[in-house]
């Protein structure tokens, strides 16, 4: 690696951080924070007695399953405009991203809900517990247990894919590092240094996630 390479990696940490800090991090956030309240209702919509929300809950999660996560955003920022819909970038990957993780972690959710043993529902119902407070403090409880690890992945996940809105003009970590590279062509130095970051962030969402599901043992049934 030659002088010149080191000055534009050291030129360029910091907005790289910033980048990471200021919009990866908060897109991450914010979008996974969205997509959980999404999620929680298509999950409850798949498992409802009522036909028509279990089939549009299905079909949501069929779509968002079956087609790309850069179509998505593709459609969002490209294709709404022509609908009179146009977004700037950071709420449109705000957006697909939120759609796209509701799709994915209905499923988890309503697997960790479903392994609850039906007795739990019953003793509820018996002392006189309705549907909500049985999922409140019976159920919910013991499902985030089941839900975290592959609550966790799909975080994890969404940290990696944030690096799609640089797609869409959204200035994140991997836009910087590719705006910084253009005009030497030295994308493999600053790549890598991107690529450092989100390992970083990886690897503490990692032990969020041990200490997380440390605390939530104490739900779990024994």
């Amino acid at each position: 690696m030659d002088d010149a390479t080191v000055q534009l990696i050291l030129d360029n940490l910091w907005p790289m951080l910033k980048a990471t800090v200021t919009m990866t991090i908060p897109l991450t956030i914010i979008s996974f924070s969205i997509g959980l309240v999404i999620a929680l209702l298509v999950a409850l919509a798949r498992i409802s007695s009522i036909r028509p929300l279990s089939v549009i809950a299905r079909f949501y999660v069929s779509i968002i399953r079956g087609t790309p996560l850069l179509v998505q955003l593709f459609i969002v920022f490209y294709a709404l405009p022509q609908f009179g819909v146009v977004l700037d970038p950071f709420p449109a990957a705000v957006i697909a991203f939120s759609l796209n993780v509701g799709g994915y972690a209905a499923e988890v959710i309503r697997s960790a809900i479903l392994s609850i043993p039906k007795g739990q529902w019953e003793a509820a119902q018996t002392i006189g517990m309705g549907y909500t407070t049985t999922l409140q403090r019976i159920v919910l409880p013991q499902a985030a247990r089941v839900a975290v690890p592959p609550l966790s992945n799909t975080l994890i996940s969404l940290v990696k894919d944030t690096s799609l809105a640089s797609t869409i003009l959204v200035t994140e970590l991997l836009r910087v590092a590719q705006l910084a590279a253009a005009p030497t062509f030295d994308f493999f130095a600053l790549y890598s240094v991107a690529a450092l970051y989100y390992w970083v962030i990886c690897i503490f969402l990692s032990a969020v996630q041990g200490r997380l599901e440390a605390r939530l043992d104490r739900y779990v049934a024994k």
